[in-house]
């Protein structure tokens, strides 16, 4: 039985893959690298250094550690400036985390900033609801691999110790997911999942393993949870 959900960041709880892509676009452009679509999209799961550094290699440009950080400053900043006036979370998302929060322990693992993160869920008001987040400083890969989620779950576990509950096992763990690299991370970390067709098609997620594919968290309640991952 789930204990436990493990939220992705970008693509399931704000909906701004779009506007990520718009900004590094712009920031790249300065460097004279065109960023496409489909770049942007086949990079899901990095983590902004990451997402940089393969987007000058396959531009063949030399990439230094004051570009990089330049290149990463500016992209937050124009980031920032574009949700500004309005956070684009998805529709019915903070509905189903306060729901979900009174039933599970809830966590956020993303290849995102510590620093982005905590902007937006400080902005909606989110911060108590999650009991544990992974972000991209806390490994030093992306996903596919398991080590964001397996880490999440030993951040949870060792809290729970503390307040002497058992520790969860991964099989006790949902992973909400977007991405095919996601849902790959979630299973390899011995996860239940559940991919959401806010980024890729249902296909995509389905060859990535996800064990249920929704259109909307905003169909989802806690019954529904307990009834399909029982």
């Amino acid at each position: 039985m789930i204990q436990a959900i493990f939220f992705d960041f970008n693509g399931v709880i704000i909906d701004d893959e779009r506007l990520q892509m718009a900004a590094y676009q712009e920031v790249l452009c300065e460097h004279s690298i065109d960023l496409t679509e489909s770049d942007y999209f086949a990079a899901l799961g990095m983590d902004d250094k990451t997402f940089v550094r393969t987007a000058f290699a396959r531009a063949n440009k030399t990439l230094t550690d004051e570009v990089l950080g330049s290149v990463l400053a500016g992209k937050g900043e124009r980031h920032r400036a574009l949700i500004e006036d309005e956070l684009p979370l998805f529709p019915g998302v903070v509905t189903f985390l306060r729901a979900t929060s009174r039933s599970y322990q809830l966590g956020l693992v993303s290849m995102a900033s510590l620093n982005e993160i905590d902007y937006v869920i400080g902005r909606a008001k989110l911060q108590s609801l999650f009991a544990v987040v992974v972000s991209a400083e806390d490994v030093t890969v992306c996903k596919p691999a398991p080590d964001c989620y397996r880490m999440a779950l030993e951040k949870l576990n060792e809290q729970r110790r503390s307040e002497r509950q058992a520790s969860l096992t991964p099989r006790e763990c949902l992973v909400a997911e977007d991405s095919p690299p996601g849902i790959e991370s979630g299973k390899a970390a011995g996860m239940r999942t559940l991919g959401v067709t806010n980024t890729v098609a249902e296909a995509a997620l389905r060859a990535a393993g996800a064990d249920v594919v929704t259109h909307s968290l905003a169909d989802w309640n806690v019954d529904a949870v307990r009834h399909v991952f029982s």
